[in-house]
């Protein structure tokens, strides 16, 4: 669909690539070597001028320069910017290549040239190529040094009136915005951008572009002038658009060849001055293409095409591809970046759709886990049984059936396997030495086992100790792909007098495969969601092992993690056992950091201590996690949509927590503040002492209800500036609740202790406050965490 490009280079991301020598032949056999970032030239509907700073002396040019300013490319070279365009123009683009920010940002600059005293209206495109190497298109550099750059100035001439001015481009696509914000499916989004780049650019053909996990690509929508056939449904295979093209589309999001059949103007001199190299032109807009590619379009009628990249974090999953067969065609500027914006908006909404998708999927299976991971600690009940009744692991991972063995039980729910091929799979599971085995392609992966591909297709497997395992299976899911040509077939083998050439395919025709002896696939997701399923079963068969009050002890502990580590946070945790026996508790802490860089702290405390209470607090911890982690929520709305979920869920819980979140802005990085933003249900407020040693109990805000008593309870934000040095402790009651003092005694003589040993690390600090707090061991559960600032 898309051109072979190689994107190592100044300026562009990749590993390093032996490049084709200057005029060696390119084939589809050698095009990823093609270093096609430094094409030594650019079509012809723009000139390129490469500009020296600050002197704006032109030290490159396209060699069709005289055709749009009347000034031959050998007589522009090594002159004032000025002498070419005119001093008012070179102004001009002075003006905006000076401003803040990136210059691709306020493209184009519309300016009007004088040529022979006729005006030509012109757009000019700006951007800066770095021509030292290890830097990125702003200029960026590890080693601090200044940035080798020259301004690239391209000219477009604006040919008849332009549809609208550039900073207009919003109003342009506004309504189809409107549309993307109200589509009910990704197919609508698909479609509505697809019929809306084609009004907005006049092209024949635009079609929406979708690559699945193999970089193979689906045409998803199409729109398209009558009598065209129809490329919605098709697929093309991976190497039609390499992974060095791909990356590439990541850093330039819009590529236009308005005629097929152009002849390359070349860029003289042909080695930059200062570099002896070719100039980079990852970001032009008129960089010359690859010749294979120019065939490719040509063997399938088109003759003008552009293509807009479409992102999901950064990373290519998509093009909207965009063909015309009538002829050349050419889109004013205003015109395509409206569409890249519609390209853009497309690719927020998906990735909106895919994240709600996604978080509600986690959120059903941490809450489907939580509740088996505490259903297993009834050892009343064989753990089999446990797993495979009406919530079972089929529930956490969808599949035809499920069979289990651990504890010398055995079970399944769903379809049967036979009992010698389930031998047959989890013997080489276990020989291939992983702890989650999975394949979508059994039979093709391993053939040795003689398992027929209407028994089992796709298997997961689970090996655990002793002989124990879990086994998923899937029957094969037979599957018709429509390609756009045979993808066994892809190159066509031509004689160029003594040698052989591959040259790109002829036949575009629909072309059907049958993929058989496959299985719908395990997902990333599904796996990720079964390594922690492997943990918390082997938690369990540890605890069963041993006493209730063992087992509830261990999954305690097997989710009270170390803290991540952090070069501006000294952080420590701990968790004490009460000394009672046949006991346990539901005390909990946690630490994380978010995307943005904030760090959140919780701690928690479930009313009771018994196996139920450890069974909820692994529940809370797990929903809590899912809610917090990069919902954007504050910490009074994560206490509120979990006091929800306990009420949806219905969990039957009821709690002390607190959530606090550290987060600075730019002005308090550099002041070297940071600000606790924090929200209590019911929960203990934290304490802090400062750098002097003077202690605070942060009392601001509401303590708030605990939570399992009413969904509908207001929560309530607090937040305090700490100055590095501080130290902020959270920690549950039992570490200050004794039958001979009150809380508020208990709570002073903490802080006392914690100012007195305010210059010691963090992790001495937490010892030492147990040591002190609670000499002979506590009477309940204590959970602590300890954050400094760094100094």
């Amino acid at each position: 669909m898309t051109e072979v490009e190689a994107t190592s280079g100044p300026g562009t991301a990749g590993a390093d690539v032996a490049w084709l020598s200057p005029g060696e032949p390119v084939d589809l056999d050698n095009c990823a070597r093609e270093p096609i970032h430094v094409p030594g030239s650019v079509q012809p509907r723009g000139v390129l001028l490469a500009v020296s700073e600050p002197d704006l002396v032109v030290v490159q040019a396209s060699e069709n320069l005289a055709g749009l300013t009347g000034v031959v490319w050998s007589d522009a070279l090594d002159r004032p910017l000025a002498d070419v365009l005119g001093v008012a123009q070179t102004e001009a683009v002075v003006r905006s290549a000076s401003a803040f920010g990136d210059l691709r940002e306020r493209n184009p600059l519309e300016i009007t040239l004088d040529v022979d005293g006729d005006p030509v209206p012109v757009d000019a495109i700006l951007h800066r190529a770095v021509l030292s190497g290890g830097r990125d298109e702003h200029g960026q550099s590890d080693d601090g040094a200044p940035p080798l750059t020259n301004l690239v100035v391209e000219l477009e001439p604006a040919r008849g009136p332009r549809p609208f001015s550039f900073p207009n481009t919003y109003q342009a696509v506004r309504g189809t915005v409107t549309e993307l914000n109200r589509a009910s499916s990704l197919q609508d989004l698909y479609d509505i951008t697809a019929r809306a780049v084609r009004a907005l650019t006049g092209f024949d053909r635009v079609m929406v572009y979708r690559y699945d996990a193999d970089y193979n690509g689906e045409v998803v929508a199409e729109a398209k002038v009558e009598g065209l056939n129809s490329f919605l449904g098709l697929h093309y295979p991976a190497s039609d658009i390499p992974a060095q093209a791909r990356a590439l589309y990541e850093k330039n999001w819009l590529r236009l060849i308005s005629d097929v059949d152009y002849e390359p103007s070349r860029i003289q001199p042909v080695a930059h001055p200062a570099t002896g190299r070719p100039l980079d032109l990852t970001y032009s807009t008129l960089r010359s293409v690859s010749p294979i590619h120019v065939e490719y379009l040509q063997n399938m009628g088109v003759r003008a095409s552009m293509s807009i990249s479409l992102l999901r974090e950064d990373r290519l999953w998509g093009l909207i591809a965009c063909h015309h067969y009538a002829g050349p065609h050419q889109p004013p500027f205003a015109t395509r970046a409206a569409a890249e914006f519609l390209g853009s908006t497309l690719s927020l909404r998906l990735v909106d759709r895919t994240a709600e998708d996604e978080v509600h999927r986690a959120l059903q299976v941490r809450s489907t886990l939580a509740w088996l991971t505490a259903a297993t600690l009834d050892e009343d009940r064989p753990l089999a049984d446990t797993l495979l009744g009406t919530t079972s692991l089929l529930d956490v991972l969808p599949a035809d059936g499920v069979t289990v063995c651990l504890q010398g039980s055995t079970g399944t729910k769903g379809a049967e396997l036979p009992a010698d091929v389930v031998e047959r799979l989890v013997s080489w599971a276990v020989a291939r030495g992983s702890d989650v085995v999975a394949t979508d392609a059994l039979q093709g992966e391993a053939p040795e086992l003689g398992i027929p591909v209407d028994v089992a297709c796709g298997v997961l497997v689970l090996p655990l100790p002793d002989g124990q395992h879990v086994l998923w299976h899937r029957r094969e899911a037979v599957q018709h792909v429509d390609w756009g040509g045979d993808p066994h077939n892809k190159a066509l083998a031509e004689r160029e007098g003594d040698h052989v050439r591959l040259s790109p395919r002829k036949s575009f025709d629909r072309w059907r495969e049958t993929v058989r002896e496959r299985s719908h696939p395990w997902t990333a997701q599904e796996r990720a969601e079964v390594v922690q399923l492997r943990g918390n079963l082997l938690e369990a068969l540890y605890a069963r092992s041993r006493s209730i009050v063992r087992a509830a002890e261990t999954l305690q502990r097997s989710l009270l993690t170390e803290p991540p580590r952090s070069e501006s946070l000294e952080m420590a945790v701990r968790y004490v056992p009460a000394t009672r026996e046949a006991q346990v508790g539901g005390d909990w802490y946690d630490v994380f950091v978010q995307p943005d860089g904030s760090t959140m702290l919780v701690i928690g405390d479930v009313v009771g201590h018994d196996v139920q209470a450890a069974a909820c607090m692994a529940q809370l911890r797990g929903l809590l996690r899912g809610i917090a982690y990069d919902s954007g929520h504050s910490p009074a709305q994560v206490l509120a949509r979990l006091d929800a979920a306990i009420d949806g869920l219905g969990l039957g819980a009821m709690a002390t927590v607190l959530v606090g979140r550290l987060e600075q802005t730019d002005d308090e990085r550099a002041a070297g503040l940071t600000r606790l933003r924090w929200a209590s249900a019911g929960h203990l407020p934290p304490l802090v002492v400062g750098p002097d040693g003077t202690g605070t109990t942060l009392t601001g805000g509401r303590p708030g209800m605990l939570l399992g008593v009413s969904p509908q309870a207001v929560r309530a934000d607090a937040e305090v500036v700490l100055e590095r040095g501080s130290t902020v402790l959270l920690y549950t009651d039992g570490l200050v609740e004794r039958r001979a003092e009150g809380f508020d005694d208990g709570v002073a003589r903490l802080g006392r202790a914690l100012a007195e040993l305010r210059g010691r690390p963090v992790a001495e600090v937490c010892d030492e406050v147990l040591a002190r707090m609670v000499p002979d061991g506590a009477e309940d559960d204590v959970a602590l965490v300890a954050v400094r600032l760094a100094g």
